[in-house]
């Protein structure tokens, strides 16, 4: 039985030993995981490429739980395409609203680094701010 194993996958995905078991037992993959004829675990490179889908919906905040039913519906097949576009719309929504409020953080981060470079003389003039004291 060729394919990959949990030790090469890790390393592909960046995802660690403990992590790949984890989201096995957490029902995160779209399919079992295969075993071979030792008992070892053997993946291939569509586990792969659903562990990649997981890595991004994960970094970019969606939760545990609905991350699984994202995985139940793929699991389930066709048919339930409306309820995957509702999973993936309300996290969009959710990721939409940090990366706003991330933009905003920014800008008030960009905006005290530039009055510390000018008081320090690594710029030439001051941005705009009521307050330039903080």
């Amino acid at each position: 039985m060729s394919g990959l194993s949990i030790g090469q996958v890790a390393e592909r995905t960046g995802l660690s030993v403990h992590t790949l078991r984890f989201y096995e037992r957490e029902g995160l993959l779209a399919q079992p995981v295969r075993r071979g004829p030792a008992g070892h675990r053997v993946y291939d490179e569509d586990d792969v490429g659903w562990l990649g889908v997981c890595i991004r919906l994960r970094a970019s905040g969606m939760p545990l739980t609905d991350i699984r039913r994202y995985t139940e519906l793929v699991r389930a097949g066709q048919g339930n395409e409306a309820e995957r576009l509702e999973v993936l719309r309300e996290h969009r929504e959710r990721v939409l609203t940090q990366r706003h409020e991330l933009d905003e953080c920014l800008k008030l981060i960009t905006h005290k680094v530039g009055i510390y470079e000018s008081r320090l003389g690594l710029r030439d003039h001051v941005p705009d701010c009521a307050d330039q004291t903080l």
